[in-house]
């Protein structure tokens, strides 16, 4: 139903590439310069600056951009409605998820929700929770599940389940058969930090602050971009650091690793699901309640 020559210049103009939206959109590039083509004659002016190899968005190509945004999100909301009449639950749901959400939280709810529901289409896309909101912002996609929040004014941000950031090393640490420590420990202790926009730092940075600290008072070894790769250097170092504890659930079973209290620090904080104001995704939201029903399930 949805005129594929709109889809067409939808995808060349969130990739900014010829090349990438006829490898997304599995036709020819030759096809891909045909429709946009067929759409400029259509308007009567360029929806494109060719310069070499790259491409821009004119002015009439800005406008034509935000009016196909509304027109797929509406087609989303269009095929999630009409399968809803005959008792379905297909459709498509574009979904981004921060590093420790897509890493650890998000992916068993993805298979019960699949087992229920096999023919929605669910694609998933990771970065850190500023990457997530700004995809969410650009309508690269429907519904953003973060570790953190910017209190962005145009983002609603809706709780989803509660997580616990816990002080972590390992088990033949020389302070591992300790059950807690002191700040003044906590300052001296090498620490290992996502980086920069995670929201597990910012939830950090809030949580010292409540016991009069600052992350600057810690001595802070690196830091790293994943909590995989924080895990891994914790195996062969001394350092500690701070992690969610549904990322350490295997290893913390397996007693490779440790949590340590920290004396009057505790980091506690909800996952959010997160949407633009005003929009009303029903598949989003359907996909939303599943997942709340699903760790109030298991926790």
């Amino acid at each position: 139903m949805l005129d594929f020559r709109l889809n067409v210049f939808y995808t060349v103009a969130k990739r900014l590439s010829f090349t990438k939206a006829a490898a997304e959109l599995y036709v020819t590039q030759p096809a891909v310069t045909k429709h946009i083509q067929e759409l400029e004659h259509q308007f009567g002016t360029a929806l494109f600056d060719r310069r070499g190899n790259q491409i821009s968005l004119t002015t009439a190509g800005s406008v034509l951009l935000r009016h196909a945004e509304t027109i797929m999100a509406t087609y989303r909301q269009l095929e999630f409605d009409m399968n809803a009449l005959k008792g379905e639950s297909g459709g498509a749901l574009r979904v981004g998820a921060s590093t420790t959400v897509a890493q650890y939280v998000i992916p068993p709810v993805l298979a019960r929700f699949h087992e229920q529901s096999a023919d929605v289409s669910i694609s998933m896309l990771s970065g850190n929770t500023e990457q997530i909101e700004q995809q969410l912002l650009n309508s690269d996609i429907d519904l953003g599940l973060v570790e953190g929040r910017t209190h962005h004014s145009d983002i609603r941000y809706t709780p989803f389940v509660k997580d616990e950031l816990v002080l972590i090393c390992r088990a033949d640490h020389p302070l591992a058969d300790r059950d807690e420590i002191t700040l003044d420990e906590l300052r001296a202790i090498p620490i290992v930090l996502r980086e920069r926009g995670s929201g597990s730092l910012e939830v950090i940075e809030h949580a010292l602050r409540g016991v009069g600290l600052r992350v600057t008072d810690l001595t802070i070894e690196m830091q790293l971009g994943s909590t995989e790769s924080i895990k891994s250097y914790l195996g062969s170092s001394r350092c500690m650091a701070f992690i969610s504890v549904f990322a350490v659930r295997h290893e913390l079973k397996a007693g490779t690793l440790k949590i340590l209290d920290v004396q009057g620090l505790s980091i506690q904080r909800d996952f959010y699901s997160i949407q633009l104001q005003g929009v009303s995704e029903g598949l989003a939201d359907t996909f939303m309640r599943f997942a709340r029903q699903h760790y109030k399930r298991v926790l």
